[in-house]
């Protein structure tokens, strides 16, 4: 038996890009498993407090740890690939500008929808939990804490994984497939809903609009922080069934599940994916029509030369 040459073991695995993508992928997630095992093991012996909810010692161990390793995994492929290490989706123009934008837009939609739940009667207010400096400590708690939860999730779903795999079959391919895990990563939250999960589908293609657009990631960044922060300690509703202790306002959900979220909290409302998609929509508009994204490139990090293959 003839066993295949050189050549043909080299048009396996590189391509005119480097290493072909879908090896890229599988190092980089097998980067993510070498360290993410004992990450979630140490994770796992942490514990809810005793009316489980999640306290935010728990939130930012988790994810501090998330984000250490995809840090570790990107930076990895990044010297593999002659690369700086913010080159997949944190380099784009105006970051902070971006960030702050995405926070307003993930505030006010989040806002919209808790005002549909109340309209509708599918949200009850029952008052008020916090007082004092309570109020200003939780809630600069709780926004760095989901700060930390938008740049780990963001980057590990829509970072160098999203860059790459649109560098094989495609961004909006790449973007549905990786939308598709987002989701799936959701399943085992205690009290998710099917509402919830198609919910979590749509924010994850949501994001992506938001990086194709601006070139970056921190404008869903932003988005993915205060939508979170908004739900969870503003308005002290679940976030994809999980409550964190210490929120500001205490409310309950009524009537039927399907339109209060019920255990799932606002993501798990028929209402929630319409105003979340239209939500960005409006964003993105007005960003435009400000010329905020002048200069953004048409996927993160590509150069001109790159650009066609990657919008393919």
């Amino acid at each position: 038996m003839k066993l295949p040459n050189r050549a043909t073991f080299h048009w396996i695995f590189r391509g005119p890009d480097g290493i072909r993508a879908g090896w890229s992928v599988c190092l980089f997630i097998l980067l993510l498993a070498i360290p993410g095992v004992p990450v979630r093991l140490a994770v796992v012996h942490y514990h809810l407090t005793p009316k489980g909810e999640i306290s935010p010692g728990l939130l930012f161990a988790a994810e501090t740890l998330n984000l250490a390793t995809v840090f570790f995994a990107t930076a990895i492929m990044a010297r593999i690939e002659r690369r700086r290490f913010w080159f997949y989706g944190l380099s784009g123009p105006r970051p902070s500008l971006h960030f702050t934008i995405g926070l307003a837009g993930g505030l006010v939609s989040m806002s919209l929808l808790i005002c549909v739940l109340l309209a509708g009667g599918n949200l009850v207010f029952d008052g008020v939990a916090l007082h004092g400096l309570s109020i200003a400590g939780y809630g600069l708690i709780w926004l760095l804490g989901f700060t930390l939860v938008g740049m780990s999730e963001e980057w590990m779903f829509r970072g160098y994984v999203q860059y790459t795999l649109a560098r094989g079959i495609g961004f909006w391919p790449a973007a549905l497939v990786l939308s598709l895990l987002f989701a799936a990563g959701h399943l085992a939250n205690p009290g998710e809903n099917a509402l919830g999960i198609v919910q979590v589908l749509a924010a994850g293609l949501v994001f992506c609009l938001l990086l194709r657009a601006s070139g970056s990631l921190w404008m869903a960044i932003g988005f993915h922080t205060a939508w979170d922060w908004s739900q969870s300690y503003l308005y002290g509703t679940p976030d994809s069934a999980l409550m964190m202790r210490g929120h500001l306002l205490i409310t309950h959900a009524a009537g039927s599940p399907r339109f209060s979220g019920g255990t799932a909290g606002p993501e798990g409302s028929l209402f929630a994916t319409p105003l979340l998609l239209l939500g960005p929509l409006v964003l993105l508009f007005l960003c435009r029509r400000a010329g905020l994204f002048a200069g953004a490139e048409i996927a993160p990090g590509a150069t001109a030369s790159q650009a066609p293959s990657l919008a393919a």
